[in-house]
């Protein structure tokens, strides 16, 4: 049991946490994003509203968040095939660290292309 919880501390079990994590979120967000789409085709008006709803700053900021998750997954999944096809250590700190930066700069990056 002493192993389990020393584990849990371990920046290897982060990166396994942020990935699951990561990954709920988009799969809760995809069927949001296409009902909206449908929207799009089936109600003009109520999309236009729904437009008009996004301009909020905290639907910029939670925008922001989804997609700082998703370069997070997508980096934490790069570091999943290196680890199984290409034999990376897989708590080399190094490629968390990466995994870490290009999802915090793919947040940044958006939040800079947004005008709140």
């Amino acid at each position: 049991m002493r192993d389990l919880l020393s584990a849990r501390g371990h920046a290897s079990y982060l990166a396994f946490a942020v990935h699951r994590l990561s990954g709920v979120c988009l799969a809760l967000f995809l069927p949001i994003h296409l009902y909206l789409l449908s929207l799009l085709l089936d109600n003009p008006a109520s999309f236009d509203r729904f437009l008009d709803w996004t301009t909020a700053p905290w639907v910029k900021l939670s925008e922001t968040l989804l997609i700082t998750l998703a370069g997070a997954h997508l980096a934490g999944g790069v570091r999943i095939i290196a680890i199984e096809w290409f034999a990376v250590p897989y708590s080399r700190g190094t490629t968390i660290a990466a995994v870490a930066v290009f999802a915090i700069a793919s947040g940044v990056i958006f939040f800079g292309s947004v005008a709140l």
